[in-house]
């Protein structure tokens, strides 16, 4: 199983099993409320899709959130657009080439505070081998036992040779990738 980590708002959580908060609660992700997923412009559409595979641990302390630790894998073979034809040529050597490069991975170091329950997260996406920066911008919430932390983050499907030789007029070069975790404890 593809191993992806988060780090948000002093929990751990993984989206395949047991987490502890940084003090020592222990949350559950539900995969079943829980989202990664994709759009981007194809023709005069957006085209959305989902990981179907992947894990998140998120370790991040609200009172110090410069000491946060984040770091997501996703298996891109996972794709999902519900489109047999996208579905087919996504895992491709001139998309996501999942066969040479099977995990692409987010890390990012510490968070800033926005303001409120709103956070940003400055990383690096790697993805068929080629790293660029990219920022996470996140809100977590927690009522009672129930954590949610949702997100985005662009990047430009060009940096990383996603779909090779495939104009900007045919599929957009910006990608919108959106996280919802749910976490119970």
């Amino acid at each position: 199983m593809i191993l992806k980590q988060l780090v948000l708002s002093g929990l751990s959580l993984s989206m395949f099993g047991a987490v502890s908060a940084a003090q020592g609660e222990a949350w559950s992700v539900d995969p079943a409320s829980s989202t990664l997923a994709f759009e981007v412009q194809q023709g005069s559409a957006a085209l959305t899709g989902t990981f179907t595979t992947w894990d998140a641990s998120i370790d991040f302390d609200a009172a110090a959130p410069e000491s946060a630790v984040i770091v997501a894998t996703i298996n891109p073979a996972s794709a999902s657009t519900g489109n047999p034809q996208f579905d087919t040529t996504l895992p491709a050597a001139d998309w996501f080439d999942a066969v040479g490069f099977p995990v692409a991975e987010f890390k990012a170091e510490g968070a800033t505070l926005v303001e409120g329950n709103s956070y940003k997260a400055d990383g690096t996406l790697t993805i068929k081998g080629a790293s660029h920066p990219v920022t996470l911008d996140f809100t977590l919430d927690i009522d009672g036992d129930t954590a949610r932390a949702a997100g985005t983050a662009k990047l430009n499907r060009l940096d990383y040779g996603l779909g090779a030789g495939v104009g900007t007029d045919t599929v957009g070069d910006i990608v919108t990738v959106t996280l919802d975790l749910t976490a119970t404890r």
